[in-house]
């Protein structure tokens, strides 16, 4: 066993859906959060509108986007072989520096953006309800299918 490998923080296959499912649903809460927070400067019509034009964007964006991501990772995690894989293989290595594009956007855009916060919170509903939506493809395979099944 070489130094590297000693190091890996190595789990199983389980904790690697636990991750995915935990940090996309985590992610997906805190943008809601921001979006809920920009909200209450609206009365309650308007926010209706915005919220339920976040939502069909969240819907959108899942099911062309979030939801393909999700099945591509839950299949490439079920085709890894060994026992112990690193915790940071729950996403492709080439999916980190699209996370720090995409978080540095959403900076900017809180910061900078000339967009009125209520208008930019039906974006950030959809991206945070989409990657709600997508967890739960993460969770069902731990709710149904079970430690044991998923270990293989």
């Amino acid at each position: 066993m070489n130094l590297l490998e000693k190091f890996k923080p190595g789990v199983g296959k389980f904790w690697l859906y636990f991750a995915a499912a935990v940090v996309w649903s985590a992610v997906g809460i805190y943008l809601d959060y921001l979006a809920a927070s920009w909200l209450r400067e609206v009365n309650f019509i308007s926010a209706i509108i915005f919220i339920s034009c976040g939502l069909l964007l969240a819907a959108v964006i899942y099911l062309i986007m979030f939801k393909r991501f999700a099945d591509q990772n839950i299949a490439r995690i079920r085709s890894m072989t060994g026992e112990r894989i690193c915790i940071f293989a729950f996403q492709r290595w080439t999916s980190y520096p699209l996370v720090v594009i995409m978080m540095s956007m959403g900076i900017y855009l809180r910061i900078y953006s000339p967009i009125p916060k209520p208008y930019l919170a039906i974006l950030y509903i959809g991206i945070g309800s989409g990657l709600i939506f997508a967890s739960w493809r993460y969770y069902r395979l731990l709710i149904f299918e079970g430690k044991q099944d998923i270990a293989t």
